[in-house]
């Protein structure tokens, strides 16, 4: 198994969560960042949350390639923005990218595929009404067609639970060691769902 994290600058989370998954399973991992530059360090506050629990990373960043994203078995994000980000730009990874918490959180499966489905439904209904009128609609009159279905996916939105784990760039000590924590939960949770 090949997977691969995800994050912004590939200084902080997706190192963060590499070190730990390297540390703990067997599983073959490495990051990269949206936004990264080539060769960073990891910042020193994931370097010192992470000496803090025995683990040390030496870590270069490195922006997502299709290579990596070909070589990765599991795409893991560590936001819902990063995941929407990837996921516009490369298509073909769909089936296999997911945040880290929703990937190992069963509680929301059953309505992030409720919303998929809503989000479908949507871009199927706009397109059959662009097609259909022939003509192009007003903002107000495309949401007046689309109410229903913006309806469902507002309400399959607050159901759902928040994915995203904090960048904890530029804050102090503290704010980097409750991101390792909240990490290493999610981590060890990863490692008995790969495990199973």
């Amino acid at each position: 198994m090949n997977v691969l994290f995800i994050c912004t600058g590939n200084t902080c989370r997706s190192p963060m969560a590499e070190a730990l998954l390297r540390k703990k399973s067997s599983v073959n991992v490495k990051s990269a960042g949206m936004f990264a530059n080539e060769g960073s360090p990891v910042s020193e506050g994931t370097q010192t949350a992470l000496s803090s629990v025995g683990v040390t990373h030496q870590h270069q960043s490195q922006p997502i390639t299709a290579d990596l994203l070909d070589w990765a078995d599991l795409i893991l994000t560590m936001t819902m923005s990063h995941k929407e980000t990837l996921l516009t730009t490369y298509s073909q990874v769909y089936d296999k990218t997911y945040t880290l918490k929703e990937y190992v959180l069963l509680d929301g499966e059953f309505t992030w595929e409720k919303l998929k489905d809503a989000y479908r439904r949507l871009e199927e209904k706009r397109a059959t009404i662009v097609y259909e009128k022939d003509q192009l609609q007003t903002e107000q009159q495309m949401r007046a067609f689309l109410r229903e279905e913006q309806d469902e996916i507002d309400r399959l939105e607050r159901e759902m639970p928040n994915y995203d784990i904090a960048d904890p760039f530029g804050g102090n000590a503290a704010t980097y060691e409750e991101t390792l924590q909240e990490m290493e939960k999610y981590i060890n949770l990863l490692i008995e769902k790969l495990e199973k």
